[in-house]
């Protein structure tokens, strides 16, 4: 799914998931940035200092062995009131797992961003799959315990065969209210992610959206 903007017909396809946050009865306009593959430090670290300038609020799909190696910066996270997701524990492609290594995978990302938290994780549980590749018999059993969250806009951050720039422009030219973005909190995507994301943000802000978790 090596692309910006998210076809509607895939969120016709798969409407059980979770693609966008539109909100027809809300004057304010809204986004929902969203960060994969983390936590890890530094680039977490930056992530969360950016976010705090603007008074922002995002979502972070852990994976849950950086949880393990990385508990502080996994702390600091949740300090900084954002929400988490489950990532899986060893960031797995669903479409090449088969489904009870998949599901104890995911049960294993669960228990560890449980034991490291400190806290009490929210009652809405939510999951995303990593590269977006998930079978529909999984999606099934999955719903029943977490909300699938996808995304409208995958910024390609994490592809170094696309310049920042254009990650940038891309990324501001298919954003509306209510978009889910992603961005990757990862050493991969760490040129791109720097130059990005204090950017994207300064331009929405300034057209007055506000940056909420989902």
């Amino acid at each position: 799914m090596n692309f910006f903007k998210t076809p509607e017909i895939l969120k016709y396809m798969y409407a059980d998931l979770l693609w966008d946050q539109a909100d027809k009865h809300s004057n304010s306009s809204s986004l929902y940035i969203s960060f994969d593959d983390g936590p890890v430090p530094e680039i977490t670290d930056f992530v969360l200092e950016t976010l705090e300038k603007y008074q922002a609020k995002a979502t972070f799909f852990c994976v849950g062995e950086n949880v393990q190696k990385y508990p502080h910066v996994y702390h600091s996270v949740i300090k900084h009131n954002h929400h988490v997701g489950n990532h899986t524990y060893n960031h797995l492609n669903g479409w090449k797992t088969d489904n009870p290594t998949y599901f104890e995978n995911i049960a294993l990302c669960e228990a560890t961003m449980k034991q490291q938290s400190g806290v009490a994780l929210p009652q809405r549980k939510l999951f995303r799959p990593p590269y977006g590749k998930i079978k529909k018999s999984q999606i099934k059993h999955i719903r029943q315990n977490y909300l699938v969250v996808m995304w409208d806009i995958l910024s390609g951050d994490f592809d170094p065969n696309f310049g920042a720039e254009k990650c940038l422009k891309k990324s501001i030219a298919h954003t509306k209210s209510g978009t889910i973005i992603i961005f990757h909190d990862s050493y991969k995507a760490e040129k791109n992610l720097k130059y990005v994301l204090p950017r994207y943000l300064d331009h929405f802000a300034q057209a007055g959206y506000r940056f909420l978790a989902i």
